[in-house]
């Protein structure tokens, strides 16, 4: 029989079972995981999107902001 891991709760920090009797893994408890999902919720974390920057061109045509090539 293999031990079950344990894990930091990505919310709290307490241990958790890593374990598929654990049903709110990776989290200790419901309460730390309707909290994490609140957040998401409220979009409080975001995914960076690697396709966009500072200088955003969407909706320009890429080929009239680049130099003009010879003819």
């Amino acid at each position: 029989m293999q031990s079950v891991k344990k894990v930091p709760c990505p919310r709290c920090g307490a241990p958790a079972l890593f374990g598929p009797e654990n049903k709110w893994r990776p989290f200790c408890s419901e309460r730390c995981k309707m909290i994490d999902l609140g957040l998401w919720a409220s979009e409080s974390y975001r995914v960076p999107d690697k396709e966009s920057g500072p200088q955003d061109n969407a909706g320009s045509d890429p080929e009239s902001s680049s130099s003009p090539s010879s003819r």
